[in-house]
Parts: structure tokens; sequence; C-alpha cells
């Protein structure tokens, strides 16, 4: 039986006055790549940060309905700092800590208190081999990521994200600054991670979208206009204007 991981409901989203995201009502599964897919300004990259509470840092953000992460209001009495640990996040630029390789995989954990050196090792290994990275990083451990390159550093913010042990990790545009070589390994790495991760993409390329999830979500001017599989949404759409975009007459 699928089992909702992620199960949002009636979520309308405002800053200040403007009504961002009208009505929200989606259920994600455990274990499944989402891709959500629209014109820049349709709403997708907002509805992602709903799902970690990122748009909290926006003092003008307004939120109502529910998103329920295990069943449980992540807007209710969950602890912000437990929801990002659960959910974590790669931005559209890599965005490493001006730290060493090492450093910046260990850094989460630190935070939550673990110190014993050997622990921090092996999950700084285990987490860069989960991200694709270790071969080419473990003689590089204690250089600076700002010396790695654009693909490594994205993939060295993913293994960042996998060493809190999150449940989700969410992608806003994660190659959108990458050649098309890193873009295809980042493609690549996200096909390894869905055996243990729920992970939520934003993307404008719509290749990537049918390349790599197995449900899309089309969201148009703050509306989610379709949400199926993938197959069924680039080949068959319900919907006319999931069909005028995908087809490219407009976005």
């Amino acid at each position: 039986m699928d089992k909702i991981k992620i199960d949002v409901k009636n979520l309308d989203l405002f800053y200040g006055d403007f009504h961002a995201l009208k009505k929200i009502n989606m259920a994600i599964t455990r274990g499944d790549v989402t891709a959500l897919i629209g014109p820049s300004g349709c709403g997708k990259s907002t509805f992602i940060r709903t799902l970690n509470r990122m748009n909290d840092l926006i003092p003008s953000c307004r939120v109502t309905g529910e998103v329920l992460l295990d069943g449980k209001d992540v807007y209710g009495s969950m602890d912000v700092t437990e929801l990002r640990t659960r959910v974590g996040m790669v931005f559209q630029k890599p965005n490493p800590f001006n730290m060493t390789v090492y450093d910046n995989v260990a850094y989460g954990r630190r935070m939550h208190g673990v110190t014993d050196k050997w622990q921090l090792a092996e999950l700084v290994e285990t987490s860069l081999k989960k991200a694709a990275l270790w071969e080419e990083v473990k003689d590089r451990l204690k250089k600076p990521a700002q010396a790695l390159s654009g693909g490594q550093q994205q993939r060295l913010c993913i293994a960042r994200s996998i060493a809190m042990e999150p449940e989700i990790i969410l992608m806003d545009e994660p190659t959108s600054a990458l050649d098309p070589i890193a873009t295809g390994r980042i493609e690549e790495l996200i096909g390894e991670l869905k055996e243990e991760f729920t992970i939520i993409l934003v993307t404008h390329a719509m290749h990537q979208a049918s390349r790599v999830s197995n449900k899309t979500a089309f969201f148009l001017l703050g509306e989610l206009v379709e949400y199926n599989s993938t197959r069924k949404v680039f080949t068959n759409p319900v919907d006319k204007r999931t069909e005028d975009y995908i087809s490219g007459r407009f976005g």
C-alpha cells in the first residue's frame, strides 16, 4: 500500500496582499521523485519552501491550510529545527560553507552534538559516497570546499544534506547553474538517492522532469493545475493548459 509522506491540504500562501499559492491539495508518497514544473513565478519554489517552512524567513508571508508530514502538521507544534533535519534542502546555486570539504559534511551533526571523531569520519565518508563524490575528494577533505568545481560543490551540498539523515530532500532547480556533464551526474545521483529518500524537485527543464521523476505536478499562477504520474502528465495530460505548456505553446 502507498504510504503518504507529505499531505498538503487546502494550502494558501500570501506575501502581504499577494496570493502566491491557491488552495493546493497534494499527497506525496514515500519514495517518490516528484518534479514540480511550470513557468517562472508560478509558485513552484514558493511551494517547495512551505514544506520545510523556509518561507517563515519572509516577514510578510502568511500560510493557511495544512502541510502534514507523516500525519503531523508542520505548521502546528512541530519544532522547526526538527522539521529541517527531517526535510533537507539543496538550493539552485551550490552554497558550500566557507570551510573544508570534510567540515561542510560534518557541520550539521557537530551542531547536533556529535563530537566523536571516528563517528564523524564514518558519517562524512558514507555521505560523500552516497552523493557520488567520495572518489573525487577523498584526498582533498582538508581543502576548501570552494576549490571544487560547481558540479562537485552541488554534490557536496547534497552530501551535507544526506549527513543529517533526512527523510525528504527538497531540490530547488539543483542543476540550473551547472554544465550539461555536471547536470547528468546530478540526475544519475537522484536516480540512486530515490532508493533511500523521498525527493521533491523543482525544475525548468521538461526533459529533466521526464527523465528523473515518477510523479509530476504542473503549477500555473499559484495553482496546482495537474498532478499525476510523469508518464501521464507528459503523454496524456488531462488539462489543456498542461498540454500547452509541455508542447511549448507558452512558458
